[in-house]
C-alpha cells in the first residue's frame, strides 16, 4: 500500500546530508522512510537534518524509523537533528518522550550550521 501523500528529498551540503520529509508519515509509509534514512547512511552520510516543517502526522511506525537513524548514526559519530518540525510532529515526539534525544532548531540553517 503506497501512500503518495509521502514525499522524501535530499540534499547533499557539505558536511550534512539534509532530508525533507512532507506529508503524513504512517504505518503504511513509514518503510519509505526508514529505507530512504538507511539508503543515505550506506552512501557515508552520518550527519543527517530532517526537515520536518511539512509533515502533517507521524505515527509510532515514523517515530522508529527516526529513531534508528539516530542510533545508527551515533555509531558512526554522527547524529540526527530536526529542523523546524511541524507543531503535529513536535507534539508527537514529546508525547513519545522521544524529543530529548534529538537536538530540534527552528530552521534548516541553524541545524545545518550546528554541525
Amino acid at each position: 500500500m503506497n501512500n503518495p501523500m509521502l514525499e522524501i528529498s535530499r540534499d547533499s551540503l557539505k558536511r550534512v546530508e539534509l532530508v525533507k520529509v512532507s506529508g503524513r508519515v504512517d504505518s503504511s509509509n513509514a518503510g519509505e522512510l526508514d529505507s530512504a534514512l538507511k539508503t543515505t547512511m550506506e552512501d557515508g552520510h552520518h550527519n543527517l537534518v530532517l526537515d520536518l516543517s511539512e509533515v502533517n502526522y507521524m505515527s509510532s511506525a515514523g517515530l522508529r524509523a527516526l529513531i534508528a537513524a539516530l542510533r545508527e548514526c551515533k555509531k558512526h559519530r554522527g547524529d540526527v537533528r530536526i529542523a523546524n518540525p511541524s507543531e503535529r510532529v513536535a507534539e508527537v515526539l514529546s508525547l513519545a518522550g522521544v524529543d530529548s534525544l534529538f537536538q530540534v532548531y527552528p530552521d534548516t540553517t541553524a541545524a545545518v550550521g550546528s554541525f
